[in-house]
């Protein structure tokens, strides 16, 4: 590789700048150190990356390329950087984990919370991915904990239509019992829906729908169930997360299918109504999984045990209450 990180950075500065002189001047070069480290790129890439204009660089198509591409290798090293960062602190041990949509927005917030109180020589990275992406990375050794849906109540599953996400424990992993939840229907307080105590599924397709974004496992399954029935969902708006789902709710954009977890506690005057649904596939509970047979790393199984025991002590409110 005949270029190094500081031709990349230098890259980055000219790119943004859509000049030398100025690219340089923040790459902290010379100009004529610039030009001939750009020259060399290029060279070693065998393609021009920029377009010489008479008021300045136009990036090439392999420039764009390259530019979206240098930009995520200085992510990466900055994301390098924050996972060392807590060894050079002092942190004896560091446990990975992967969890869904559902659980990193309602439970391990103050879950993993009062872990790391109790644990202050531990790290804890999380990142949010689908329940069949954690059970796979789980299986293979790639993380250390996942929590994800449990195959057997996650939506579909009761229907005979493939569950969102679920992943059971005959895939490599095996699994202990985290929360409790339930899918309920939440609408603007007054909608004509707001005096139900129970709804089905079908009756309430004819609503626009606030939903998360596609791709989701909610978003997935819930077309999907639409789908079933000879149905189109009418999504008014998508979102990134519950909250946001629920705020656009209480303001009247339309309503929306998210875990009871998720909904904020009643009281506020933008707070939706929460209705049940008299679905089958509504129970939505929630598994902590670890790979089959390994033996945890201390740190890891305490998080599992401190999970696990939050969730027992914990159980997800019933309805209607905060």
């Amino acid at each position: 590789m005949n270029y190094d990180l500081i031709d990349l950075r230098l890259f980055i500065a000219m790119a943004e700048e859509r000049n030398l002189t100025r690219g340089a001047a923040r790459a902290c070069l010379a100009p004529s150190s610039a030009s001939h480290r750009l020259r060399r790129l290029e060279d070693a890439l065998n393609t021009p990356l920029f377009d010489r204009q008479t008021r300045g660089l136009a990036l090439t198509p392999a420039g764009e390329t390259l530019l979206r591409n240098a930009r995520e290798v200085f992510a990466r090293i900055e994301q390098m950087h924050a996972n060392l960062q807590p060894f050079a602190s002092g942190i004896r041990g560091h446990v990975s984990v992967w969890a869904n949509t559902h659980a990193t927005h309602t439970f391990l917030p103050t879950d993993l919370a009062d872990f790391l109180r109790q644990n202050p020589q531990v790290s804890v990275s999380l990142e949010e991915r689908t329940s069949a992406e954690i059970a796979l990375a789980v299986a293979s050794g790639e993380v250390d904990v996942g929590v994800m849906a449990d195959s057997s109540a996650a939506p579909g599953a009761a229907s005979g239509a493939p569950a969102s996400g679920g992943a059971g424990a005959g895939a490599g992993v095996e699994t202990v019992p985290y929360r409790q939840d339930r899918l309920v229907l939440i609408v603007p307080r007054h909608h004509a829906l707001a005096a139900r105590a129970s709804v089905t599924f079908a009756e309430v397709l004819s609503h626009p729908f606030v939903m998360l974004h596609a791709g989701s496992a909610i978003h997935t399954f819930t077309t999907n169930m639409a789908a079933s029935l000879g149905k189109h969902l009418d999504v008014r708006i998508q979102v990134r997360s519950f909250d946001a789902v629920c705020r656009m709710v209480g303001a009247g954009v339309g309503i929306g299918l998210v875990p009871r977890g998720a909904v904020p506690a009643a009281g506020l005057s933008d707070s939706p109504a929460i209705i049940a649904m008299d679905e089958p596939w509504a129970q939505r509970d929630l598994q902590i999984c670890t790979r089959k047979g390994a033996t945890l790393s201390g740190f890891a199984a305490a998080l599992v045990n401190s999970l696990h025991t939050a969730g027992q002590m914990g159980r997800a409110s019933p309805l209607g209450q905060s």
